[in-house]
């Protein structure tokens, strides 16, 4: 897949969305499209950062950093949620709870219905954008959503929490524009802040695991397992140990007990055949770190 494409695909679709709904929320008067103008602001520095974390990412191993950089992306996906979606939902929020509290006579209802549906339709262009990435990259959306993509799946869920949410400005809008009472853009409003608030803290939760330092999947693990004991010269292998450093960054640390009597040449050979069996199945591990027994 090319994260790039997405990131930048989702920027440029953010920005315009941006001056739009800031520039109709401020002749509407209407809390709904200004929470979404909110959202589309924090959506923007979301993926400005999502986008320098894959940089820095793709910087070379140092004596600093001798694994590379490659949880830089996992950090930078967790900033990105929080301000995209925390942050975001509690201005939306505040502003939707000052809509219900003191409401304020909307104008150019039309306009902002409008510019909602606008919203509506190129938010389902980005998810458009990332499933021709997968189907590019020959992958399922499962996948993404199994994966530790982090940034790409906070840009899916961003986009589909923005249909959500644009739906629910257009009822609000709707209800204004047929009862004239303005109360309901504030409830629009407050409910695309709760939504933006629990997406929010699901992605964050599922940061930390990256963070913090999670293992490869099971099946995968499994997988690996019996490469390696499919070779001759492995008798047991005693310990399995890995860990994800990013998407497509991780780091597997194994101690084998090889057969007996091997000479120092046959072990080293028997580790290069593990080694490369292992990255041809499973090019994500760039780390392989090898203790022999024997």
């Amino acid at each position: 897949m090319r994260p790039q494409v997405i990131i930048v695909a989702t920027l440029l679709l953010n920005a315009t969305l941006f001056a739009v709904n800031l520039v109709v929320a401020l002749a509407s008067g209407s809390r709904a499209v200004l929470a979404q103008a909110i959202f589309t602001l924090t959506d923007l520095v979301g993926s400005g950062l999502l986008l320098w974390g894959l940089y820095l990412s793709r910087r070379p191993a140092t004596h600093e950093y001798p694994f590379g950089r490659g949880k830089e992306r996992f950090f930078w996906a967790f900033v990105s949620i929080v301000v995209t979606f925390t942050v975001a939902g509690v201005l939306a929020l505040t502003e939707g709870f000052d809509q219900i509290l003191a409401p304020v006579p909307l104008r150019h209802i039309s306009e902002a219905i409008a510019v909602v549906a606008g919203t509506l339709l190129v938010s389902v262009l980005g998810i458009w954008v990332t499933l021709r990435e997968l189907r590019f990259s020959r992958q399922t959306l499962a996948s993404l959503l199994l994966s530790a993509n982090e940034g790409l799946k906070a840009i899916f869920y961003q986009d589909l929490v923005s249909i959500v949410a644009s739906l629910a400005a257009f009822g609000g809008l709707l209800a204004v524009y047929r009862t004239g009472t303005a109360l309901w853009d504030g409830v629009s409003a407050a409910v695309e802040g709760l939504l933006l608030i629990a997406t929010g803290f699901v992605l964050t939760a599922e940061s930390r695991e990256y963070l913090i330092g999670r293992a490869l999947d099971p099946e995968n693990a499994r997988a690996m397992l019996a490469i390696i004991e499919r070779n001759s010269a492995v008798a047991k292998v005693r310990s399995f140990q890995s860990m994800l450093l990013g998407p497509e960054d991780a780091l597997l640390a194994l101690r084998i007990n090889f057969q007996d009597g091997m000479t120092t040449d046959q072990l080293e050979a028997a580790i290069d055949q593990v080694t490369a069996a292992l990255r041809s199945a499973y090019p994500v591990l760039r780390h392989i770190v090898i203790e022999p027994e024997s």
